[in-house]
């Protein structure tokens, strides 16, 4: 029988649950979350239900609003080419201050993680393999402030990139391949300057290819 101290608490619950139908499209930017209704569905209460949003805004992924209460942010087409400009600075930072702490199992993870990338088609399983990727490039990162910014970016254009996906399809993967591929080779080498290089390239790349995509954002 399980040990009941050891239950997940309601909130983590409750957050989990909100993540990954944020993450996975299930709830779209703009869509308002309704506290009533999130507990009804989730047999939980009110308060675990709060603590669970306030979770989540802090990790980038919901917003409170006076009077109309959570919904997922809805980005413009410039404040997602500005948070992308952000990403192309701030993450090539995180992955030079992970390098030199990742061990060779995390370099051997990586290269499965890619492989199972280059195997698949599903453009969900491969927005969620591409997120464990990079995140785990990061994960050696022991500036706290500087990897919880880092997520906080990825949440905030997961949204964008599925529906850039959708519109590109699989024609553009064997770029991502051959980037992630250049990008791990840098890492198994430690070598930042290159890792660095490649990882703004990547970045750049898709924030350049977005913006001939205006439709993405309406």
């Amino acid at each position: 029988m399980p040990d009941p101290t050891t239950r997940m608490p309601e909130s983590q619950r409750v957050a989990d649950h909100l993540r990954e139908a944020i993450l996975s499209g299930a709830i779209a930017p703009g869509e308002r979350i309704r506290q009533e209704d999130l507990a009804e569905r989730l047999g939980a209460s009110r308060l675990p239900v709060r603590e669970a949003l306030r979770m989540l805004e802090a990790e980038g992924l919901t917003e409170h609003h006076p009077r109309r209460g959570a919904r997922v942010p809805l980005l413009d087409r410039h404040q997602v080419d500005v948070i992308y400009q952000m990403r192309e600075r701030l993450e090539p930072l995180a992955l030079t201050e992970s390098i030199p702490h990742l061990t060779p199992d995390d370099h051997h993870r990586l290269a499965l993680i890619q492989d199972k990338i280059e195997a698949n088609t599903d453009i969900g399983e491969f927005l969620s393999l591409d997120r464990e990727f990079h995140l785990l490039t990061y994960s050696g990162c022991t500036i706290d402030h500087l990897s919880g910014m880092v997520v906080r970016l990825w949440n905030a254009t997961q949204h964008y990139r599925r529906a850039f996906m959708h519109l590109t399809g699989p024609s553009r993967r064997w770029v991502v391949n051959a980037e992630h591929r250049l990008l791990l080779d840098a890492i198994e080498r430690r070598d930042t300057v290159d890792a660095e290089r490649c990882l703004t390239g990547h970045i750049r790349r898709t924030r350049v290819e977005l913006s001939h995509h205006p439709e993405v954002f309406t």
